[in-house]
């Protein structure tokens, strides 16, 4: 009996083996929003509300990627889907918007726009052990300290604020230079790198004043920072914030030259504010969607005529397109038995990586940086253009 009863648990034990050998392979299988043929990614940005189009156009510029990457078969075999929700620029929708995701079990967050929002975000995916790949968002709190789940593409807007004031004060001899800023997370944090960059020339901002975030309540943050009288001024907000601080100011007569962040929606911004976004300076954190002689910038053009024929390009759908290259490509590195961990390790495997977006713009990540990019390109309104330069002195008011 006792040899009978050996036999048959060999038995069991042999048949059980082969079953298990036989088995196909489950690559993924315990990642959550991985399936056989699929990979979930959700993004919270703003759909809705007055910078609905930082937000819709974010989106479409990844989802121009993602469906270009679908159709040539997908990563290692699986089809990207993304999963937008809306949080409508508004920090108070962070944890709903964020909440709904996870209840979709996704894999991976990325094409977040926003820092009043981004703030809130980054220790939701920190304590989720979530990766969170490209945030459209330059905040140095987003940088420093190193988040292991936390994964930027963009130049900080401390990169972009320490372009500006190096042109200005070295090139221009501009001294006094003033910050009108929204009473915000994002506002606070374009004025910490200016005063970051003017104390590299032992100096200050000359006057600073605040307005109402998502509001046309300029009036008062204008006559505090003209009353100085400053050669130059760095508007800070979405489109539809500066384009009422450019006209107010010149319906007054004033017109120093102003400068403003990547943020801003730059064609948004020419739309918004017509003739008097004329000679405004933005710092740039991917080339003018016009330049096609860059790989990438061709590639961009042609995704998104074929997906999205009725979308204009833009600074905000480019930066979208190229956010989501940079997650591809961690997917990819990160092989078929696809993990959170396995993103985070791929993307921090990409060492001066030509992502096809010209010389200058070399993608590079470790276990101790997280940030893509670090250059920055200057550009001034002209002729209903953003127009790239490199001296500083084009940029003076004609």
């Amino acid at each position: 009996m006792k040899i009978l009863t050996l036999k048959l648990v060999l038995g069991s034990c042999l048949f059980s083996l082969i079953l298990v050998g036989s088995a196909p392979p489950s690559f993924g299988r315990n990642a959550t929003g991985v399936s056989a043929n699929e990979i979930l990614i959700g993004s919270c940005s703003a759909l809705e509300g007055p910078s609905h189009f930082l937000g819709t156009e974010t989106v479409t510029g990844a989802k121009a990627y993602f469906n270009l990457i679908n159709d040539e078969g997908g990563v290692n075999g699986r089809k990207l889907r993304l999963i937008s929700a809306d949080d409508s620029y508004d920090p108070a929708k962070t944890q709903g918007c964020f909440d709904h995701l996870m209840s979709e079990k996704v894999f991976a967050l990325g094409f977040f726009v926003g820092t009043p929002k981004a703030v809130k975000y980054v220790p939701m995916a920190d304590s989720a052990k979530i990766p969170l790949v490209g945030l459209f968002t330059g905040a140095q709190t987003l940088y420093v300290p190193l988040r292991h789940w936390v994964v930027n593409v963009r130049a900080s807007y401390f990169d972009e604020t320490r372009e500006r004031v190096d042109g200005l004060w070295k090139t221009l001899g501009y001294k006094r230079i003033g910050v009108i800023y929204p009473d915000d997370a994002f506002g606070a944090a374009v004025l910490e790198g200016v005063k970051i960059a003017l104390k590299a020339h032992g100096a200050e901002p000359a006057v600073t004043a605040s307005y109402q975030r998502q509001t046309s309540q300029v009036g008062g943050a204008i006559d505090t920072v003209r009353g100085a009288n400053p050669e130059a001024v760095v508007v800070v907000g979405p489109a539809n914030t500066v384009a009422p601080n450019l006209k107010q100011a010149h319906a007054k007569g004033w017109k120093p030259l102003f400068l403003t962040v990547s943020f801003v929606g730059t064609d948004e911004l020419i739309t918004e504010a017509g003739a008097d976004a004329e000679g405004v300076v933005i710092t740039q954190v991917v080339p003018p969607y016009y330049m096609t002689e860059f790989k990438s910038v061709a590639l961009y053009r042609r995704a998104l005529g074929k997906y999205f024929p009725s979308e204009q390009p833009n600074f905000v759908s480019l930066e979208g397109f190229v956010n989501a290259m940079v997650m591809v490509e961690g997917l990819k590195r990160a092989g078929k038995d696809l993990t959170r961990e396995g993103l985070i390790r791929g993307i921090e495997s990409i060492h001066d990586h030509d992502l096809g977006l010209g010389p200058e713009l070399k993608l590079n990540y470790s276990a101790k940086e997280h940030k893509g990019f670090d250059h920055v390109i200057p550009t001034v309104i002209l002729g209903g253009r953003a127009v790239p330069f490199t001296d500083w002195s084009t940029a003076a008011p004609k």
